[in-house]
């Protein structure tokens, strides 16, 4: 048999196809061929074209013409030239633009990222190097509501520890621009500045009313107290989870980490104790003891809050009726849902209003419609105080804010406004029926709120019923003494007794015509138990003309030191 050439073998060479089939590989090389082919006819077709297109436009081209400005001028130019070579090296050298434009961004992007993560990077190495040295055992740390303020619960607590441990050397922390908002005599840090990650790194005890921020970690033996700042009528915490509106982004993870530093937090009533327990999970001590903040209730004179009135321009004949609305996460934008001008116009010259807004709110939403105008309607969001605010008010209109459990103890009139009452508790949730269970007098439109005061509704014996099944439900640990509880129990390391559970006693109340006859609430004695009511009380007008309320005789400590 006669051996095959190589030409032979490379004439019949085959391979094998996916199904083993003999295929031949020239129609390979003549399908590549043939594609180069056309691709080549393609150029030299479009060349063609370009041609007659450039021979055109010199025969069309109007004397004087000139190429209109911007990108296709240079594309007109080329055409104009016939520099077919041209024209077709500028899509690659927009590519080169594109690709240098891009790196340029990602340049810039990278350099602001390290520029950014080194400012972060260097303070954090400065205060985890600060966590090194020892702990000062005589600091506590305070802050309330994110560094904004001088405020709540951790200034009565701060306040207090000056007279009960003075050892314990208190240092606030705010922002830049709320440092000009503490009193005198307060020593404080600035957030971010040098000082303050050396006081939260080597501090024993840290004091707020909301976490501290993720990267303040938590040092060995130090004592973290959470106060809260609200009874939750609203969903709290891990609750949330079922309210994304309400959430807002809210990381649940790591609330669970900041609830992990937790050694003690504080309830001002069952309630929050049954709330807090299971929407903060962690493993702290629950100080059943009532607000600190209202300690101040108990303890004012009658000078005090004549003073707190004069401040306001508040008349001694005039009610005070103190608005003080809660935060709306449904509302993209800040939408005021009772007219304030509206209101005090329908109102007679005896009543005015002190307009305090929710801190969430936008600045700018803040200014009422009539504050500006006369005494009638008055702007008290920026007000330090709080408590100042209640003490100076005769009457309290809110709709789901948390100061009506904490005005209740006052034992003075609340009117509830709810005209979004299904949309808030649809969107945020509530843990119980508030117009099936409110302090006082409801009103759902603005109507219907007029009435409640021309009527005098709100200072009804009805409505005094409905207040102190309020109180008798969320103020039954309140005496006066919830700060001094805490300085004694985490401060001086003293157990803590359980605070007595006596009738729920008001402090001394103000008589308050509301622009009817006197409310059957001034008159009325107390409950078996509590301190007779001081005399002296002039039933028709808004001023203290009683002694100067001190300790009621139920509200003495309950610990020794």
């Amino acid at each position: 048999m006669r051996h095959a050439s190589s030409t032979d073998r490379r004439s019949t060479e085959i391979k094998l196809g996916p199904a083993g089939k003999a295929r031949s590989s020239r129609p390979l090389r003549d399908q590549a061929h043939a594609g180069w082919t056309t691709r080549r006819e393609r150029t030299l077709a479009r060349r063609e074209l370009f041609h007659q297109r450039s021979a055109h436009f010199g025969w069309l081209r109007p004397e004087r013409y000139a190429c209109p400005p911007g990108a296709g001028a240079m594309k007109l130019g080329k055409v104009a030239c016939d520099a077919y070579l041209l024209l077709a090296g500028l899509p690659p050298l927009g590519l080169v633009q594109l690709a240098l434009r891009d790196s340029l961004r990602w340049a810039a992007r990278a350099i602001w990222t390290t520029a950014r993560r080194t400012r972060t990077l260097v303070p954090l190495v400065y205060y985890h190097l600060q966590k090194r040295l020892p702990r000062d055992d005589n600091l506590a740390v305070y802050a309330a509501y994110w560094y904004r303020s001088y405020a709540c619960n951790p200034r009565a607590i701060y306040e207090k520890a000056r007279d009960l441990a003075p050892r314990v050397r208190g240092v606030w922390v705010v922002r830049k621009d709320a440092a000009g908002s503490l009193p005198a005599g307060v020593d404080y840090v600035v957030e971010g500045s040098a000082r303050y990650l050396r006081v939260m790194a080597r501090a024993t005890y840290l004091v707020n009313n909301v976490n501290f921020p993720h990267a303040m970690s938590k040092r060995s033996g130090s004592v973290h107290v959470h106060t809260q700042h609200g009874t939750p009528l609203k969903t709290m915490g891990l609750d949330l989870q079922c309210y994304p509106m309400g959430a807002q982004g809210m990381n649940f993870a790591r609330l669970r980490e900041h609830c992990a530093r937790w050694d003690f937090t504080i309830s001002a009533n069952p309630m929050s104790s049954h709330v807090w327990q299971r929407v903060y999970p962690g493993n702290y001590e629950m100080l059943e003891i009532g607000y600190p903040r209202n300690d101040r209730f108990f303890h004012v004179t009658d000078e005090e809050i004549a003073r707190i009135r004069t401040g306001l321009a508040i008349a001694p004949e005039q009610t005070a009726i103190l608005y003080a609305p809660t935060y709306r996460e449904y509302q993209s934008d800040f939408l005021p849902l009772l007219g304030v001008s509206r209101l005090a116009a329908a109102l007679d010259h005896g009543f005015v209003l002190l307009v305090r807004a929710h801190y969430f709110s936008p600045v700018g939403s803040r200014q009422p419609p009539d504050a500006e105008k006369g005494a009638r309607v008055v702007n008290v969001s920026s007000h330090r105080s709080v408590e100042d605010l209640c003490l100076a008010s005769d009457v309290l209109l809110t709709d789901y804010s948390s100061i009506m459990f904490d005005y209740a103890g006052l034992d003075r009139p609340i009117v509830i406004y709810a005209p979004d009452w299904e949309t808030y508790k649809r969107t945020r949730g509530v843990y119980f029926d508030l117009l099936a269970e409110p302090p006082g007098a409801v009103a759902t439109t603005e109507e219907e709120l007029i009435e409640v005061f021309r009527s005098g509704a709100a200072c009804s014996s009805e409505a005094a019923k409905m207040r102190a099944e309020f109180r008798a439900r969320f103020c039954v640990y309140d005496d006066g003494h919830a700060a001094e509880r805490v300085i004694r129990r985490v401060f001086l390391g003293e157990p803590l007794a359980p605070v007595p559970r006596p009738p729920v006693c008001p402090p001394p109340a103000r008589g308050l015509s509301c622009g009817g006859p006197a409310p059957a609430w001034s008159r009325t004695p107390f409950p078996p138990g509590c301190p007779p009511p001081h005399t002296g009380l002039d039933q028709r007008s808004t001023t203290w003309a009683g002694t100067a309320p001190g300790r009621s005789a139920h509200a003495q400590p309950v610990m020794r030191g």
